[in-house]
C-alpha cells in the first residue's frame, strides 16, 4: 500500500473509511456499525454483538483482521475491517432499518471494484471524474494521474525485490520524500495542517512533479543496483530522494522560491471552491 490509502467512502452523509487488500476493499467495522446504528458508544454496541451473535463471534479474528488505515486523530493505526461477504454478515446482527439501503450500496460499491479489474481504465477515469467534481484543474489532474503511475511502478519494483507491503513500503516512503524535501509524509502532512487528507492530494504542481522525480529516480537506481530486501532498497530510496532534492534546491536557489509551500486544497469555507 505504500502510503496508507485509505479512502473515505460516503453512506447517507456518514464517512466509511475503506483500503485496498488483496485486490478487493475492506471497510472499517466500526464505522459501518456507526453508519447503521447512530450509537454513541460504537466498541461497546460492537462487544454486545458478538456476545449475542455466538456464530459471527466464532470466526471475527478470522474473517476481521486489523488492517492499517489512517484512524481519525490522523495517525496510522490498525483497524478491524471486513470484506463486502463479511460486512453482509455483520449486518445480519444489527437490527436496523437502515441495513438494507446499506446492502444496497455495498453491492454496487463490489460491482464497481469488479468492472476495474476487468478494465483498469475505467479506475483512472472515474479517479479523473472525483477529482473534477472537486474543482481540481485539468493541469494538475494531469500530473496528478502521472504521479499515480510513476509511484505504482515503484511499488511493483519493491515487490519485486522482496520488500513487504504496508510498513516497509512506508519506510521507504519516508526516506525518499526526507531526501526530497527535508520532512517524511507525516511531517509534511502537519507542514501543509492535513489531518486525514491525502498529502498528495494537497501538493502543488512543483510539489508534484519533484515527488515524482524521487520516485523515478529510485525505481531507476534500484534497477540498476539490482537492490534486494529493505536494507538494499533504503539506500536506494535515500539516493532516488537525493537528486530530486538536489533538483529542488538548484531551483529554489535559482527562483529565490520554495517548492515546499503550506497551501493545500483544503476548502476555506463550505461555500467557496478548492484552491486551484
Amino acid at each position: 500500500m505504500g502510503e496508507v490509502t485509505t479512502k473515505i467512502a460516503i453512506f447517507q452523509r456518514k464517512e466509511i473509511r475503506k483500503v485496498l487488500y488483496n485486490n478487493e476493499w475492506w471497510f472499517s467495522v466500526a464505522d459501518v456499525v456507526e453508519a447503521l446504528t447512530d450509537t454513541v458508544n460504537v466498541r461497546d454496541y460492537i462487544k454486545k454483538m458478538r456476545k449475542r451473535d455466538k456464530e459471527l463471534d466464532s470466526y471475527w479474528g478470522t474473517n476481521c483482521p486489523p488492517l492499517e488505515m489512517i484512524a481519525k486523530d490522523g495517525k496510522k493505526r490498525k483497524i478491524t475491517s471486513a470484506n463486502t461477504e463479511s460486512i453482509f454478515r455483520i449486518i445480519q446482527s444489527i437490527p436496523s432499518p437502515k441495513a438494507e439501503p446499506f446492502k444496497r450500496w455495498l453491492a454496487k460499491v463490489g460491482y464497481e471494484r469488479v468492472k476495474e479489474i476487468e478494465d483498469p481504465e475505467l479506475a483512472t477515469k472515474r479517479t479523473r471524474a472525483l477529482y473534477r467534481a472537486k474543482g481540481y484543474s485539468e493541469a494538475w489532474i494531469e500530473k496528478r494521474m502521472r504521479g499515480i503511475e510513476v509511484r505504482t511502478t515503484l511499488t511493483n519494483e519493491w515487490k519485486q525485490r522482496g520488500v513487504k507491503e504496508g510498513q516497509e513500503y512506508a519506510i521507504l516512503t519516508a526516506e525518499i520524500s526526507k531526501a526530497t524535501f527535508g520532512m517524511t509524509p507525516n511531517e509534511y502532512k502537519k507542514f501543509k495542517k492535513l489531518k486525514r487528507e491525502n498529502l498528495r492530494d494537497h501538493m502543488n504542481d512543483l510539489e508534484l512533479i519533484f515527488t515524482m522525480l524521487g520516485e523515478a529516480s529510485t525505481t531507476e537506481i534500484a534497477k540498476n543496483k539490482n537492490a534486494k530486501g529493505l536494507d538494499e532498497n533504503k539506500v536506494t530510496a535515500q539516493a532516488g530522494g537525493a537528486v530530486a532534492g538536489r533538483a529542488r534546491k538548484d531551483l529554489e536557489s535559482k527562483s529565490g522560491k520554495k517548492v515546499s509551500i503550506k497551501k493545500n486544497y483544503l476548502p476555506k469555507s463550505n461555500t467557496k471552491k478548492r484552491l486551484k
